[in-house]
């Protein structure tokens, strides 16, 4: 499966060359694309940790991303904000580590003007907002009026909060448990046992070779199962 890394910020393309120069990780629809490109249409996993970034660059990422034919497994790994948490709406399948947040919130930006100026500009802003809480209300099913809420709060959240709001599909190492392929009695000793044997029984043979170390280990087998034999009385002197 294909790896595509969405980690530090989210820039434009033309700005990619200046973040390398630098050697700062960054996040372009330019670099993404070449990563899809290499994948061939297989599927495709990507890894996010960003704190987000340019809204118009994270919109082509995910549109990138969300057209793609192979499947799309996001993980987000560290951090999915701003820009960053739309681009993981493009997944089909969304997992987060227990230790990931997320965060969404309102689009900023910087202006100058006068009355007219700031009027214009805040339409756009809440534009903007509405375009990013359609890629949350697909993935969850929310009303828009509920994601804009949470949006004008800057709303941080929990893996099992992001799940609760059906923003993602799964908290990763949430089901796993340790098995043991077994049946019955099982022969395998305790853990416990095992480190106490390794930490208070020394190697014997120091550095002789390894086929002398296991004639000696049969050995030392062999009279333990003698002295388990007289012990059960199963055997006589």
């Amino acid at each position: 499966m294909a790896k595509v890394n969405i980690k530090g910020p989210i820039i434009s393309s033309d700005e990619q060359w200046i973040y390398d120069w630098f050697e700062i990780e960054a996040t372009s629809p330019k670099s993404v694309a070449k990563e899809i490109e290499a994948a061939n249409g297989g599927d495709l996993e990507v890894d996010i940790n960003s704190g987000g970034g340019s809204v118009f660059a994270g919109s082509e990422i995910y549109t990138a991303l969300k057209s793609h034919k192979g499947n799309v497994t996001v993980r987000i790994v560290g951090l999915a904000a701003s820009a960053a948490s739309v681009i993981a709406m493009a997944g089909k399948k969304i997992t987060m580590a227990p230790t990931a947040q997320m965060m969404i919130h309102n689009v900023s930006t910087r202006a100058s003007g006068d009355y007219r100026d700031m009027e214009h500009m805040a339409g756009i802003l809440k534009s903007a907002n509405e375009t990013i809480a359609n890629a949350y209300r697909l993935k969850s099913g929310m009303t828009q009026e509920e994601l804009l809420g949470m949006m004008d709060t800057e709303t941080w959240l929990t893996p099992q909060q992001a799940l609760n709001y059906k923003l993602i599909d799964e908290v990763m190492f949430e089901n796993e448990v340790q098995l043991v392929a077994s049946f019955g009695q099982s022969q395998m000793l305790p853990n416990e046992v095992i480190e106490k044997i390794r930490n208070t029984i020394k190697d014997p043979l120091g550095s002789r070779q390894l086929e002398n170390k296991a004639d000696f280990l049969m050995q030392q087998k062999a009279n333990a199962q003698l002295k388990l034999l007289k012990l059960r009385g199963d055997e006589r002197e």
